[in-house]
């Protein structure tokens, strides 16, 4: 038996269905599981146009995906909050969060995956992606960056395949 599964173009569903049905199994679909999207985005599709010093909403989905996870799950908490967080809220939500739990003490380093990132994805001589008021105790995103992360971590939710694991590799 020869089973082929594309990973550019079937979805987990369809993959595991073909896999129980090669097995001569009923595949079972649970209710909750979404019909599979007519069209599957790539980060292509994102405006490679120059937002600001060099940033595009293509390099920003490059740099969200390269991203430890916990790092991209701060950078995302500080998007949806219109790109500016205190210290004491990105650490308080953080320290009680189901999914991506962070100690309050180990924030900074899981925010230095950002730093390393930029240095090897983002443009040449950017301002940092994610600044740091040391004085007002501010996280801090240029707002004409929100829009574009907000636009490359939808291309996230919809293709957590391209993003980086747990392991510190891509899902494949």
């Amino acid at each position: 038996m020869r089973l082929t599964i594309d990973t550019e173009t079937d979805t987990y569903e369809q993959a595991i269905a073909a896999v129980q049905a090669a097995y001569g199994m009923q595949p079972v679909t649970p209710v909750d599981w979404p019909e599979a999207p007519d069209h599957r985005p790539y980060p292509e599709e994102l405006a490679a146009d120059d937002l600001t010093h060099g940033w595009s909403e293509q390099l920003l989905f490059q740099m969200i995906a390269a991203l430890m996870p916990g790092a991209r799950a701060v950078l995302r908490r500080i998007t949806d909050l219109g790109g500016v967080a205190s210290y004491d809220d990105v650490q308080q939500h953080f320290a009680e969060h189901p999914g991506t739990p962070i100690p309050r003490y180990r924030i900074g380093g899981t925010l230095t995956s950002i730093k390393a990132v930029q240095r090897r994805v983002g443009p040449d001589r950017a301002r940092p992606l994610l600044q740091r008021d040391e004085r007002a105790r501010l996280y801090r995103i240029d707002d004409v960056l929100v829009t574009g992360l907000q636009r490359a971590f939808a291309l996230a939710d919809v293709r957590p395949d391209l993003l980086r694991g747990e392991s510190g590799t891509p899902v494949t």
